[in-house]
């Protein structure tokens, strides 16, 4: 925490979403373990093993081995949905005692954003890699502190869609990691432009002229109803 403020962070993100890390298939069929140069910076000093074996995927056998026994001793009992809701809860109370940062609650649902709020979450960033849904979010968030979209956006119609549920802002992640891994700082300064006057062409040719203009009409998504039955196939 001391190091984010000395840094110049403006706010902390809580990740709340993984209390129990999904079957990441990919990560099976590859055995995946991480490379002998990297290291995990966070937890450096710390005497938490390696993740450099396993026999399916090696994120899942390390978190589950050397972080959540060590770290989280209640970490069975969180895996039910109430005592995820408390620790939220006792989460953002007990950061807010330590920093004078605003807390993000990042990736919550829809009945955890009050309590997140309740608690005195700062925003909430909704992680839609989980298939979770903004506007549900939104409609619990009742206007009190900021919803924003983190992951999947590749385009600046990712954006606009993402306004459109009613969120106040958007992170990226791969779009910058691509980038810098293929130009560095150049390639960075070139994503961010691109997605900006995507974003900008998407506006213009939906008919808004300022961000204020953009509305749940603009998009129609699958839970929407009814649905109009698309013509049968001659």
């Amino acid at each position: 925490m001391r190091r984010a403020e000395r840094a110049g962070f403006k706010a902390i993100a809580l990740t709340v979403d993984t209390p129990r890390l999904g079957r990441r298939e990919a990560d099976i069929k590859n055995r995946f373990t991480l490379p002998p140069f990297l290291t995990l910076k966070n937890f450096e000093g710390l005497d938490l093993g390696k993740m450099d074996k396993a026999d399916d995927s090696g994120l899942a056998s390390y978190v589950a081995g050397k972080l959540i026994v060590p770290l989280a001793g209640i970490f069975a009992l969180i895996l039910q949905s109430s005592m995820v809701v408390m620790r939220i809860q006792a989460d953002v109370e007990w950061l807010q005692t330590i920093t004078k940062l605003p807390i993000l609650v990042k990736g919550v649902l829809t009945a955890e954003a009050r309590i997140a709020i309740q608690a005195g979450a700062a925003g909430i960033i909704v992680s839609n890699h989980g298939a979770r849904q903004l506007d549900y979010v939104v409609k619990h968030a009742q206007g009190r502190v900021p919803v924003f979209l983190d992951g999947g956006v590749r385009r600046g119609t990712d954006v606009f869609k993402a306004l459109a549920l009613g969120a106040s802002g958007i992170f990226i992640g791969r779009p910058v990691v691509f980038s810098l891994a293929a130009e560095g700082e150049a390639g960075v300064r070139k994503v961010l432009p691109m997605l900006r006057e995507e974003f900008k062409l998407t506006m213009a040719l939906s008919g808004c002229r300022s961000l204020k203009e953009i509305t749940r009409e603009h998009i129609v998504t699958d839970w929407d109803s009814p649905h109009p039955s698309p013509p049968p196939r001659l």
